[in-house]
């Protein structure tokens, strides 16, 4: 039916649709930002500051905006019609249609798909992170719920934007993986206490290198400490991750040059908790890595997946053909390059 709608709007009264874009575009973004200059909002937009100032005024005036000294923010009904817009947008823009054509594809439990490219437009994986945040909440449990949490740019940005729970569900947070061997603020420790500290829950640290020996990983993991958080590593519920182009993620943890070259050997392009996959998504390499094995996800209720932009596509294709029970947030670059491509 809502398909009918908009066809028919398309024909008798097209700028309806362009305006109802432009206004979603202005609050979706300074939902995102908030609050956010005027000036910032319209270059960030590409629209004009007469334009935008209007559609503001606008938006002000039906209660949706308000606007301060330090900026333009949503009000409690903007919050609300926003919410209600995001699917009706999926619905225009084909969004919804694509997400449904890509679980088919792929095989996966369910695809979300926030507008844009990630590639090109940074707001778009601060997007993503907000819809990965609404995926967790949808499938916390009423009684007590271990998250466990890879590192990255992607998981800093869902990091960024978590928020407590407004049924106050209990939340544990825990690194999935060792927390040491790469840049701070993108290790699984930091995106873990940043996420709970935004959700006011408590978290657990994992103060062991990624990477390590046998010979240390069976020595480490007897310390008290380790061995407890460990543990619950392997008893949470719900585990968000990203996905990794290959030879991006090998160089970001410093891979040695034999590493390197093995990865270039089996063509590998795809890489999550330090396994290493091909195109047809089969395993070619694996570092020995301190937290969830790949093994463990089918013991996890729920196994969320984020990566966004065209450049991601293939990695993910990759992942998802060996790792199907996962729900797939991402974005409508990577998306289209999936459907298209891969």
């Amino acid at each position: 039916m809502i398909q009918q709608l908009i066809h028919v709007q398309k024909q008798i009264v097209p700028d309806l649709l362009d305006t109802l874009r432009h206004r979603y575009d202005i609050l979706h973004y300074v939902r995102l930002m908030q609050p956010i200059g005027r000036r910032t909002l319209a270059t960030s937009l590409g629209l004009t500051e007469r334009i935008l100032r209007r559609e503001v005024d606008f938006l002000k005036d039906q209660g949706l905006l308000a606007v301060a000294t330090q900026g333009i923010s949503l009000t409690e009904s903007g919050r609300n019609v926003l919410r209600d817009l995001h699917e009706v947008m999926g619905e225009i823009l084909g969004i919804s249609e694509v997400a449904r054509e890509l679980e088919q594809k792929l095989g996966v439990r369910q695809v979300v798909i926030v507008p844009g490219d990630s590639d090109e437009t940074f707001w778009v994986q601060r997007d993503i992170g907000r819809a990965a945040v609404t995926q967790l909440k949808a499938r916390l449990a009423p009684d007590d719920n271990i998250i466990a949490v890879t590192g990255g740019t992607t998981m800093a940005s869902v990091a960024a934007m978590m928020s407590p729970d407004k049924k106050e569900r209990p939340m544990h947070f825990v690194p999935a993986r060792g927390g040491l061997g790469e840049t701070l603020e993108l290790q699984a420790n930091t995106v873990c206490s940043r996420m709970a500290d935004r959700a006011h829950a408590d978290y657990h640290l994992l103060h062991i290198p990624d990477e390590v020996s046998q010979e240390t990983f069976e020595r480490m993991v007897e310390e008290p400490s380790i061995k407890n958080v460990l543990e619950m590593i392997r008893a949470a519920r719900i585990v968000v991750h990203g996905i990794g182009e290959a030879e991006t993620m090998a160089k970001r943890r410093h891979a040695t040059p034999e590493h390197l070259r093995m990865i270039e050997r089996h063509d590998a392009v795809a890489e999550a908790f330090g396994y290493y996959f091909n195109a047809e998504g089969e395993i070619v390499h694996r570092v020995k890595t301190v937290g969830i094995q790949l093994e463990e996800l089918d013991n996890m209720d729920t196994v969320i997946a984020v990566a966004g932009g065209k450049s991601k596509a293939q990695a993910i294709a990759a992942y998802a053909k060996h790792t199907p029970n996962i729900i797939l947030v991402t974005d409508e670059g990577a998306a289209t390059e999936l459907l298209t491509c891969y």
